[in-house]
């Protein structure tokens, strides 16, 4: 089993920013992938950004240019770095890794874009 504490969620004004960040349990070396989607209401859960155990990232085409996905080894921590939000961005983020034993999802925290 493998913990996630995701925080950094809130709500923000169109063209703000946002860090997200998400905590595992285990070893970061341990996980094969760690990744954020989002699900907004009335809509199927998405990809937003991944990132390997040797550090390829993959981006949805919504978000490419203003999102990064990076992490701290030491910490066992990814970050979502969010620019330029738009309303379009307001969503649960949730933070999902992969191992070799299974997936495992964090509970989620809220970003609202508005103004």
């Amino acid at each position: 089993q493998v913990q996630l504490v995701e925080s950094g969620g809130g709500l923000v004004q169109p063209g703000g920013s946002l860090r997200l960040s998400c905590t595992a349990s285990v070893s970061i070396f341990s996980i094969n992938v760690m990744g954020w989607y989002r699900q907004a209401p009335g809509k199927q859960r998405e990809l937003v950004a991944a990132i390997t155990r040797d550090d390829r990232t993959d981006y949805s085409n919504s978000v490419q240019g203003r999102f990064t996905i990076s992490r701290d080894n030491a910490k066992s921590t990814v970050y979502l770095q969010m620019n330029s939000l738009k309303p379009e961005d307001t969503a649960v983020y949730y933070c999902k890794t992969r191992t070799s034993w299974g997936d495992f999802w964090g509970q989620g925290t809220q970003v609202t874009v508005s103004s």
